[in-house]
């Protein structure tokens, strides 16, 4: 995941107005976040539509950089947005590959994941029982948990990306956790958090 950025760099804001006078320097928002931009796609999509959806994710970005609003710092967030409006335009294929995973327990996205192989040994009981929890999840409940679980984001950062208050973000995410839990019962197997799961 991206960490604070580099004192001596830029602000994001600074980054995305400078480049509408010098486009090239629009590069530095794609060198700073595309690999968790990609990484986030990955996990819901798979790599081959994480790498479509990354590229598309900064061409619209660069597209509609002159309406970024400059009093946000961070570009994290909007970036997340767009990445999660197109990924909403797959939900179709996100929900089919969860109810795959629920109803067989193979999960071919996670396969490209060997860098996390000891993390996910014990995962691999919950995963069926949570890919159908998530699956049952409104999309609005699913997107905000998995930009909380997956992409590190913060409530407001969540709230930015999405464009929603930050105490729907709460609300929301209060109801989607619920429900995992609920779906997944009181086996201790499957209590595990989304964060530790996928």
């Amino acid at each position: 995941m991206t960490g604070p950025p580099d004192p001596s760099s830029p602000e994001d804001a600074q980054v995305v107005a400078q480049s509408l006078e010098e486009p090239e320097l629009f590069a530095r928002l794609y060198d700073r976040y595309a690999p968790d931009i990609h990484r986030y796609v990955a996990r819901r999509l798979g790599v081959g539509a994480a790498d479509d959806i990354t590229a598309e994710t900064f061409l619209i970005a660069f597209r509609i950089r002159s309406r970024y609003d400059t009093a946000r710092p961070s570009a994290r967030p909007w970036l997340y947005g767009i990445a999660g409006n197109l990924v909403g335009k797959h939900r179709r294929a996100e929900v089919r590959a969860l109810r795959a995973l629920a109803r067989t327990g193979h999960d071919p996205v996670a396969e490209t994941w060997s860098e996390r192989a000891d993390d996910r040994v014990t995962a691999q009981a919950a995963q069926a029982p949570l890919a159908g929890a998530l699956a049952a999840l409104s999309v609005g409940d699913r997107h905000v948990l998995l930009l909380v679980a997956w992409a590190d984001l913060t409530y407001t950062e969540v709230g930015e990306a999405l464009g929603i208050p930050v105490g729907t973000v709460r609300s929301r995410l209060n109801r989607a956790r619920r429900k995992v839990r609920s779906a997944l019962g009181a086996d201790p197997a499957f209590t595990l958090d989304a964060t530790e799961v996928f």
